[in-house]
């Protein structure tokens, strides 16, 4: 199988993310955090309970 170009995979990227951007309009992340540490840490907590306690931990 050959490989796929740059711009074959732009495209493909542009066709998956319109598809998801009309399956989920109003989709935004449940966690909440105020820079990519905060994110990273919660996002590993996130593993082990509901997002809700996240948020309660990490406020």
């Amino acid at each position: 199988m050959p490989r796929e170009t740059g711009q074959a995979k732009a495209a493909r990227l542009k066709k998956i993310i319109a598809t998801l951007h009309k399956a989920y309009p109003d989709a935004h992340c449940e966690l909440n955090c105020s820079n990519p540490l905060e994110l990273l840490i919660a996002t590993s907590l996130s593993a082990q309970c509901t997002d809700k306690r996240v948020n309660l931990v990490t406020a």
